[in-house]
């Protein structure tokens, strides 16, 4: 099939950016508005269109999907090692193309309401379509080197988003952090990919084991030199595949990388919901799914290092969560739990005794893929009802909302809708995706699946409590009495009714399929040989799974319903230090703050400094006085004078001729 047009999928949100960040401020807000959502309209419209054709027309004879790469051109050739831009094609690469683009599109209908009258308003949606932008680039990198520039442009972009209310310090703050902690984890990233390329003498992506096609019929690429990276020792790859690692779980927000990521709420809500839902917090586990063959290939063992870091993020994520009060922030330690159940289920997704694809790898896989792509919908939904009650009572503190689910019923309905499938509900989307994840990592080690079940449960407890503390207990009837909660305007809600419908129709379809053992689900498109793979319930643990998550969502009932939280308040007086120390984020900021600041600088940044003022600056600043003292003696030499002249002549006439006798 010809996917020359898949082009506009870049050029669109690129050609917005350019035309809102030049002339924005000469259009008015709702010119603005149409240009950056229309460029998503179209940008969504040939993403539905290449998945369609994609996984509809470009299945091989065996049942796998080709790798289509209908662009791709040097830009920077080295020899036998060149960087390459252009569009590749494969299941999660369009599988990502329909997360972004629906999510994204979104968030630009949604802030139409949202943004309404903010100054700024352009630059704002000039930075989105930068975004959006920079992570379609990189889910649509033909080799590594690509998938790092645009994973450095998704950098800049939330750097510029998080910052957007720069008069306000903690927003400056907050995006400088994100930065610096990011460009940290970058930089191993960076490592890994230098030491890769080097030793294999390619960035492309042409070990994924599928036919690459290119549009004249051609491959594209080099196959990868692996024998020579093994040849230099079997520590190479493992070693290049930690440090992007290390790039990934920056990115993706990973224990203890992840002290950006609550920080970042104080950006506008929306761009919270891109973050979190479909563009930079997804991008570090999309590099491991990218990678996926050569870690299944290579470094099986080092596989244990992504399983035992995203179990601890996952609970120590969901354990802060049930003591936070800022509604964004719940969120947002909500996804870095759920994030790290997808590093978790690409982690337990070991290969058999031959090193080959299996099933038990295609589960892992698949499940952290489904995951991935489930909880986009339902985060973002979470996101942007956040959003739509910060406008109703201007505030994010849960102790001045209660009682409105009178005042917001559709508001209501969806946050609850959504709460259900990111608790793991059935016929709720977050069930399906889920019970995989647990199913693949009780095949992994039954201690591995019981801690991920009790984390499920945890994730059921401390969303509820959230949907308690917003929508039921005790109505904050001071505030309402100076401004009346409301629902908000249609641009808002809309976005929360699609994807609130997206929610319930891939829940209740993958639900019956996964019992029923139908084809056509979710493993059928995405899955770690890209041959078909039909999702089995295992049904003691979906059933093990669904009562611990109704116990948890019946203990947060019992104990946030009512208009007094008598139990809650009972415990927060018997554990005030662990209360307090999960409200804290068991300090985690702090140790960095101390380990920065007393060791850090101590130990590098005050030498370095030393010896850049003393030894490099004071070594500049002799040549320069050298070179002012020497011009100083010889400026009087260079007088006008010609008497002056005469006799520097004569005497050094007189003074040559004298030596030359002499010798």
């Amino acid at each position: 099939m010809d996917y020359t047009y898949s082009i506009l999928i870049l050029l669109m949100p690129l050609i917005s950016f350019l035309i809102l960040g030049l002339a924005g401020m000469k259009m008015s807000h709702k010119t603005a508005g149409l240009i950056g959502t229309c460029s998503l309209g179209v940008v969504t419209l040939v993403s539905y269109m290449t998945a369609f054709t994609y996984f509809t027309a470009d299945r091989l004879a065996d049942g796998t999907f080709a790798t289509i790469v209908p662009y791709n051109f040097t830009w920077l050739p080295l020899g036998r090692l060149h960087f390459d831009l252009g569009i590749l094609l494969d299941p999660i690469s369009v599988m990502m193309l329909i997360v972004i683009s629906t999510v994204s599109l979104m968030v630009h209908i949604y802030s139409f309401g949202y943004m309404h009258g903010e100054k700024g308003f352009q630059r704002y949606y000039a930075f989105l379509s930068l975004f959006s932008m920079s992570m379609l680039g990189l889910v649509l990198a033909t080799n590594i080197f690509q998938m790092y520039l645009f994973w450095e442009l998704v950098g800049v972009s939330s750097y510029l988003l998080i910052g957007f209310y720069y008069p306000t310090h903690a927003a400056v703050a907050a995006s400088k952090k994100a930065f610096i902690v990011t460009r940290f984890a970058d930089m191993f990233f960076l490592i890994g990919i230098l030491i890769f390329g080097y030793y294999v003498q390619s960035f492309s992506f042409s070990f994924v084991g599928t036919d690459v096609v290119m549009a004249d019929g051609t491959e594209p690429f080099i196959q990868a030199n692996m024998a020579k990276a093994i040849a230099a020792g079997g520590f190479i790859i493992p070693t290049a595949l930690v440090l992007m690692f290390i790039g990934g779980a920056g990115k993706s927000a990973m224990f203890p990388l992840h002290i950006w990521l609550p920080d970042a709420m104080e950006g506008p809500t929306p761009v919270s919901a891109l973050i979190h839902a479909a563009t930079m917090v997804v991008a570090g586990v999309f590099q491991i799914a990218r990678m996926f063959p050569l870690w299944i290939q290579y470094a099986p063992g080092s596989m244990s290092i992504i399983v035992w870091v995203g179990v601890f993020t996952a609970f120590y994520a969901a354990a802060v969560a049930c003591a936070q009060s800022d509604i964004k922030r719940v969120l947002a330690f909500s996804t870095i739990s759920q994030i790290a159940f997808m590093m978790v289920a690409l982690g337990v997704s070991l290969p058999g005794h031959e090193a080959v694809l299996d099933n038990h790898t295609q589960l892992g896989y698949m499940a952290g893929m489904f995951h991935l792509f489930t909880h986009a919908m339902f985060k973002a939904c979470l996101f942007l009802c956040a959003g739509c009650i910060i406008h109703a009572v201007h505030s994010n503190e849960m102790n001045l909302m209660g009682g409105l689910r009178k005042y917001m019923p559709i508001t209501h309905v969806t946050f609850l809708i959504s709460c259900l499938a990111i608790a793991g509900i059935p016929f709720f989307s977050g069930f399906c995706s889920k019970d995989e994840i647990i199913t693949a990592c009780f095949e992994y080690s039954p201690w591995v699946g019981w801690i991920m079940t009790g984390i499920a449960a945890m994730t059921a407890f401390y969303m509820f409590r959230l949907y308690y503390g917003i929508f039921w207990g005790t109505e904050n009837k001071e505030a309402h009495e100076h401004h009346t909660p409301h629902e908000a305007p249609a641009t808002m809600t809309i976005p929360l009714i699609v994807l609130c419908c997206i929610t319930m129709g891939v829940g209740i379809y993958s639900t019956i399929a996964g019992f029923a053992g139908w084809g056509g689900n979710f493993g059928e498109f995405v899955s770690a040989a890209g041959t078909p793979y039909t999702i089995h319930f295992d049904t003691q643990i979906a059933i093990t799974s669904t009562v611990i998550a109704i116990l948890s969502i019946c203990l947060a009932t019992y104990i946030y319903k009512g208009e007094s939280q008598p139990i809650a308040d009972r415990l927060y007086k018997q554990f005030p230090r662990l209360h307090r120390a999960a409200y804290k984020r068991f300090y985690m900021d702090e140790v960095w703050m101390y380990f920065t600041h007393k060791i850090v600088f101590r130990l590098f940044s005050h030498p370095i400094a030393w010896f850049d003022r003393h030894v490099v600056d004071g070594t500049f600043n002799f040549m320069a006085w050298g070179a002012n003292e020497a011009g100083e003696s010889l400026r009087p030499w260079q007088s006008g004078d010609v008497r002056q002249y005469a006799v520097w002549f004569l005497t050094g006439s007189v003074a040559l001729s004298l030596v030359l006798l002499a010798m």
